[in-house]
């Protein structure tokens, strides 16, 4: 058994209180708890303090444990395929197994970064009979079923009510009477109106600059998220792993089985749970996010040490979780430093496959900031090209070859150049969610404004990027975090008219508007 650095491990803990204005973390090993501490205030207005018994909603790390009912309940997910294509009425071209809803291969679109299309506002109110009429209005997958990665919390939103219809029974139901009574989490509860707040927890939003500011949420979600629980209940989940590490179909090491995409490459992801590298080790896990709140869990299978980061605000929880299982373990694998320059790859790219810019900005020490997804990517600079753990990018003539392999994504990009045209003021109307787009000019600026079933949403900046490829900003949503960026690429009739606009996220790409 691998003995840990504690002393390592306390140090990393200390420099990690010295920056997070509060949280929660725990470690585990070999079944038993090595460290349980926590610091802060759960409400800094009514001076509760953070306990380890503090309850927080953990969020997107809920995903495991919907798969888990689902995989207790019908044991072959295959059994419940033909209830998906009830649930998207519309859609066209193949539906997604049950299974590809489980690995993030659907091709839906994410129904958060779908709520903004649809002009919600950031504090709305967003209610669980809202949920069915959305997916009701899906026509098509943004790639085939099976064949690429996209994070969608849809998905798990339509697990949930799959399972509930199958069991005749509410999940919270059987999350506590499948999972939480056998894994002993005692005070976990499924909680899916956030505008509750069980145990007083307050989520704070901004920084250390800007100040801290309490998060007002208003969503309804239940399989995507919504599961409430203590750093003790997450402890206990990670006991329950080591526990069952070496029984033959134990849950959580079928939900930890590597997947495969249809065209037999790997995933890195499967049945709620994110596959990665820590210390040069297999790790898996799953992290979580509200406004106001974030949460990561980790588990190195090989060591039997699992690391659970639980924050109240919004500083990075994967990245402190990380720092504590390398310490833990002896410190991280040594990265060689290779020489390359920044400045030789930036630009503006635009990939025709998902439609989505990409731009690749100087970051500190001759790293480069790609931004491409929802959250910048720092990529290491070298002699061939440029990568991190997700993205690598190389020369491919006038433009860049990208892969990113969990994704399942290997597409040539070409560099943007050109002027954009001052002519896209107008009303647009999307067929796929019978709702609109309205382009504002004002003053020189533009902005866009979204709007559908869940309201008029705000206006919001545009800049241009390109010829005909503008960013339409959104720094805040009612999902945290935000889509970010949406790419707008402007579609020209026959004449050089505007006719139409192709608006698209890494989250949901590939929405079509027609100029009304």
């Amino acid at each position: 058994m691998t003995t840990l650095d504690l002393a390592g491990l306390e140090g990393a803990l200390a420099r990690l209180v010295a920056r997070a204005p509060a949280g929660a973390v725990g470690v585990l090993h070999a079944g038993e708890t090595v460290l349980e501490h926590a610091w802060g205030f759960a409400d800094r207005a009514a001076r509760l303090e953070m306990t380890p018994g503090t309850l927080l909603p953990i969020c997107s790390i809920s995903k495991q444990f919907t798969c888990g009912v689902l995989l207790d309940l019908v044991g072959d997910p295959g059994a419940l395929d033909d209830r998906v294509a009830q649930m998207l009425p519309r859609l066209e071209g193949a539906v997604p197994t049950v299974a590809e809803l489980c690995h993030n291969q659907s091709g839906l679109r994410d129904y958060w970064a779908l709520t903004v299309l649809h002009g919600a506002a950031a504090d709305g109110v967003f209610r669980r009979e809202d949920a069915r009429p959305l997916f009701g209005r899906m026509r098509t997958t943004q790639f085939a079923p099976g064949t690429r990665y996209s994070y969608s919390n849809g998905n798990f939103r339509l697990l949930s009510d799959i399972i509930e219809d199958r069991a005749g029974r509410s999940l919270g139901e059987l999350y506590a009477a499948r999972l939480f009574g056998p894994a002993g989490m005692e005070t976990a509860a499924l909680n899916a109106d956030t505008r509750l707040r069980p145990g007083g927890t307050v989520g704070y939003e901004g920084n250390g600059d800007l100040g801290w500011f309490p998060a007002e949420n208003g969503i309804f979600w239940t399989g995507d998220a919504g599961i409430t629980a203590s750093l003790r209940d997450m402890l206990a989940w990670e006991r329950f792993i080591d526990a069952t590490r070496d029984e033959a179909g134990s849950l959580y090491l079928r939900l930890s089985a590597p997947q495969t995409f249809r065209d037999g490459r790997r995933a890195s992801y499967g049945f709620g749970v994110a596959h990665e590298e820590v210390a040069g080790l297999p790790a898996t896990g799953h992290g979580g996010a509200l406004r106001g709140f974030r949460l990561q869990r980790l588990h190195v299978a090989a060591r039997r040490l699992s690391v659970v980061v639980m924050f109240n605000h919004e500083m990075d929880p994967h990245g402190a979780a990380v720092t504590l299982a390398e310490a833990a373990l002896g410190g991280g694998a040594p990265q060689a430093r290779e020489t390359g320059s920044a400045g030789e790859w930036t630009g503006d790219y635009l990939d025709p496959e998902t439609g989505l810019a990409l731009r690749l900005e100087a970051g500190p020490d001759g790293d480069l900031d790609a931004w491409f997804a929802t959250t910048p990517d720092r990529l290491r600079v070298t002699a061939e090209g440029a990568g991190s753990a997700e993205t690598r990018i190389t020369r491919d003539g006038a433009g860049l070859r990208l892969e990113r392999p969990g994704d399942n994504l290997r597409t040539t990009l070409t560099r943007l150049s050109g002027e954009a045209r001052p002519d896209i003021a107008g009303r647009y109307h999307a067929e796929e969610l019978d709702g609109g787009l309205e382009v504002v000019a004002t003053g020189g600026a533009f902005f866009g404004a979204f709007e559908g079933m869940l309201g008029r949403g705000e206006m919001r900046a545009m800049r241009p990027l390109a010829e005909d490829v503008w960013l339409l900003s959104c720094t805040r949503a009612m999902d945290a975090p935000a889509p970010g960026d949406w790419t707008v690429r402007v579609r020209r009739d026959a004449g050089g008219g505007v006719c139409g606009l192709g608006v698209g996220c890494w989250l949901a790409r590939g929405v079509e508007y027609r100029r009304l």
